[in-house]
């Protein structure tokens, strides 16, 4: 119990805050209206240590009903924070805000997060990075990371 206790004093709170609206992007000499993350593209990363637990405060200033669901995270007892649309969760409706709440004991690696409303996965997505904690890797530690996201066309 006290190890588990220590073990867990040492995990933190990762807190985000994703304003969620549309804005005018240029792709192709074209202004093209996207509903991005922060302003975004691709959406911020989320980065955590295994064990945290990582809030995110989520802002709809969009025309859209919209939920994100943090794929390959598991949501242990926590599924209604999984964000799939009208699975686990109602959208998050226009003007309205919603607070993703979920642990990530015992994972680690890579993932993303991305729109469970079809028509907005191509712009709102973004990476979710859980280190270990014993900050060891399973080979060599690189010398950096350099997350590569790749999307469909804004068009």
């Amino acid at each position: 119990m006290a190890l588990s206790r220590a073990a867990r004093s040492e995990a933190a709170v990762v807190e985000h805050t994703f304003v969620v609206k549309q804005v005018y992007m240029r792709h192709l000499c074209n202004d093209t209206l996207v509903t991005v993350v922060n302003g975004q593209f691709p959406g911020p990363p989320v980065e955590a240590t295994e064990g945290d637990t990582v809030v995110v405060h989520l802002v709809n200033q969009s025309p859209f009903g919209i939920t994100i669901h943090w794929h390959g995270v598991k949501q242990r007892l926590n599924c209604w924070h999984d964000g799939a649309g009208m699975i686990t969760q109602c959208p998050i409706q226009p003007n309205t805000t919603f607070t993703y709440r979920f642990n990530v004991d015992g994972q680690e690696g890579t993932l993303w997060w991305h729109s469970h409303v079809s028509i907005l996965r191509a712009t709102l997505h973004g990476i979710i990075v859980i280190r270990p904690k014993s900050g060891s890797y399973p080979f060599q530690k690189p010398h950096m990371d350099v997350p590569i996201v790749i999307s469909t066309s804004l068009v």
